[in-house]
């Protein structure tokens, strides 16, 4: 008994290492000038805030007679943006997407602590996984002079040809394709905030020292994610994003500034 005693009075030492101080000085660094950079990075296209509406029944076991408290968080499976309708950017072979759907699913996890009938029980624990799934149209530019998602399409061209001996009817055997394939960064969403409106209760009302073992839940979800396209980028006054002029068989359309001429008319 006594050396048990002896053993929880002893102090429990670790090995240490005794630091040594390090010296630190300033690194000195050479700035070179540049005018007008261009950078690769995010660019956040839209941030919309969806009010997703959701209803559950939830299984408690054993029964419940009072909710204590409920804790939410939102897990997103996906977020996709699915264009609709394009815009040409003059001068090059990529597009401007002015409209698109926003695909969104996920899940609220509910983590909900409650009271069993026991007079002097531990509260119990109940994990529930709450699906939604929807979309949503957006518009771009969100705000005048904003960004909007770039997408290269990706082009085919045949061309056939006669049969030279006869020039009559066509070379079966004989073609030529061209394949221009545009590699675009794919729109992703980043989850930015969940805000949650909840109603919940038992669907047959209870007495005050009554059990209930189905708990009914009305959530209003307002979510908000940010869309977001890796694009190139120009610094400078009046920054500009940059898009690569791809030479294809089929040249890009330019706006007509100034309408063709039309030679004056011949006196009568």
């Amino acid at each position: 008994m006594s050396e048990q005693l002896e053993n929880q009075m002893l102090p429990c030492p670790v090995t240490s290492t005794e630091q040594i101080p390090l010296t630190s000085e300033i690194t000195p660094v050479v700035a070179t000038p540049l005018t007008t950079p261009t950078i690769k990075v995010p660019v956040v296209l839209a941030e919309p805030t969806l009010q997703i509406v959701v209803e559950s029944d939830i299984t408690l076991s054993p029964a419940a007679t009072e909710i204590k408290r409920v804790k939410k968080n939102v897990f997103l499976n996906q977020v996709k943006l699915v264009p609709v309708s394009f815009a040409r950017i003059a001068g090059t072979d990529f597009f401007r997407v002015t409209r698109a759907k926003l695909f969104v699913a996920g899940h609220i996890r509910k983590n909900i602590e409650y009271a069993s009938s026991a007079c002097s029980g531990a509260l119990r624990d109940r994990i529930a996984d709450v699906a939604f799934s929807g979309f949503t149209d957006l518009t771009f530019p969100q705000t005048p002079g904003g960004s909007t998602p770039i997408l290269g399409i990706s082009e085919f061209a045949e061309a056939n040809f006669l049969n030279e001996a006869t020039q009559m009817d066509a070379r079966l055997d004989k073609a030529f394709f061209q394949n221009l394939v545009k590699y675009n960064e794919q729109p992703f969403g980043e989850l930015v905030a969940a805000n949650f409106f909840e109603l919940d209760f038992s669907p047959i009302m209870t007495s005050p020292e009554g059990t209930f073992s189905t708990l009914r839940e009305k959530i209003v979800l307002e979510l908000t994610v940010k869309v977001i396209q890796v694009q190139q980028v120009r610094l400078g006054a009046g920054s500009s994003v940059i898009t690569p002029v791809l030479t294809g068989l089929t040249p890009p359309v330019s706006p007509t500034i100034n309408p063709p001429i039309s030679p004056p008319s011949e006196p009568c």
